[in-house]
C-alpha cells in the first residue's frame, strides 16, 4: 500500500520542478537570422524568410482573434491565446533542444573523425559523405528549422501583446500539494485522540 503513495508523491515532485518555457528560452535555444543564413552558405540549406514567418504568425494570431471578437469574452480570449502561444513556444523550444543535441553529436562525430587512428570514422565509399559530414549537415538542417519555429513562436508572442496588451507569459499552474494537506489533516485528528 505505500507504494501507490509513492508513486504519487513523486509525481508532484516532478511537476513542482518542472519550469514553463519561456520565449527567452526559445532564443537562447534556436539559432538567430544571422545563424541561419549561414548554414544557407555553409551547407546549402534553404534561406529562410525569418521576418516573413515572424509577420504571417502575427497577422495569423491577430485575426484569429478578430474573427472571435464576437463570440468570446476579454478573459475567454485571453486564455484561447495564452494556450495558442505557448503551444508555438514550446514547439519552438523542443525543436531548439532537438537541435542542441545534434549540434553535440556533429561535434562528437567530427572530433573522432579527426583522428587517424580510427578507423570507423574514416570517409565512407567514393561517392559518400561520411558519417561525420552527415551529422553536420543533419544539425544544420535542424537549425534551420528550429529558427524559423523560433520566427513562428515571436511573431505568436508579439500578436498575444497587440491583442491582450499584455506581454505573454508562460501560464504556471499553481503546485498543489495534497499529500501535505492530508498529512495535516491526519496528524490533527490523531493529536485530537490525546485532548
Amino acid at each position: 500500500m505505500a507504494k501507490p503513495s509513492t508513486l504519487n508523491r513523486s509525481s508532484v515532485r516532478s511537476s513542482q520542478s518542472r519550469r514553463a518555457t519561456t520565449l527567452e528560452m526559445v532564443r537562447l535555444s534556436c539559432p538567430d537570422a544571422t545563424q541561419a543564413f549561414k548554414f544557407a552558405e555553409s551547407f546549402g540549406t534553404a534561406v529562410v524568410d525569418s521576418d516573413g514567418i515572424r509577420r504571417l504568425h502575427e497577422r495569423l494570431i491577430v485575426e484569429t482573434a478578430e474573427s472571435f471578437s464576437e463570440g468570446l469574452g476579454e478573459k475567454a480570449m485571453q486564455i484561447h491565446l495564452q494556450r495558442i502561444v505557448g503551444a508555438f513556444v514550446g514547439s519552438a523550444h523542443g525543436a531548439g533542444q532537438f537541435y542542441s543535441r545534434a549540434v553535440t553529436e556533429a561535434r562528437d562525430a567530427t572530433a573522432k573523425a579527426s583522428n587517424d587512428a580510427r578507423d570507423e570514422d574514416l570517409d565512407g565509399p567514393a561517392g559518400y559523405d561520411s558519417a561525420a559530414q552527415r551529422k553536420r549537415e543533419f544539425a544544420a538542417d535542424m537549425g534551420v528549422q528550429s529558427h524559423a519555429l523560433r520566427m513562428a513562436a515571436e511573431g505568436a508572442v508579439a500578436a498575444y501583446e497587440q491583442v491582450v496588451g499584455e506581454t505573454w507569459k508562460p501560464f504556471d499552474r499553481p503546485v498543489e500539494n495534497p499529500g501535505a494537506s492530508l498529512d495535516r489533516k491526519a496528524a490533527e485528528a490523531q493529536m485530537a485522540v490525546f485532548g
